[in-house]
């Protein structure tokens, strides 16, 4: 890249061609890409492809919902470490804080 200078312009068209076929490839990529949805959808009946959806969405949702109960464990213990440290019982995870009065 420091013969950028090069009078004969040798080294920017090729730093120039090399973009471009970059930007080819990329661009015969997608295409490939977009024909062959295209070609699976026109083949599989749009109910089949909207369950499959879903269903791949439920599974999203459950891992997620998972993830983030460990996440509020991992929490949990770490607070309930830190009470016990500062000398502070710490609460059953069932035992809610209560905010001074009933309900």
């Amino acid at each position: 890249m420091a013969q950028l200078a090069d009078p004969g312009g040798n080294v920017i068209h090729g730093v120039l061609l090399g973009k471009a076929l970059g930007t080819v490839v990329t661009g015969v990529v997608g295409v490939a890409a977009y024909n062959g949805v295209r070609w699976v959808a026109k083949r599989t009946p749009a109910r089949e492809i909207a369950v499959s959806a879903t269903t791949l969405g439920i599974k999203g949702a459950r891992k997620a919902e998972e993830g983030a109960e460990n996440v509020r464990l991992a929490a949990a213990d770490i607070v309930a470490e830190a009470r016990e440290r500062v000398g502070e019982e710490a609460r059953p995870p069932s035992q809610t804080a209560g905010h001074g009065h009933e309900h």
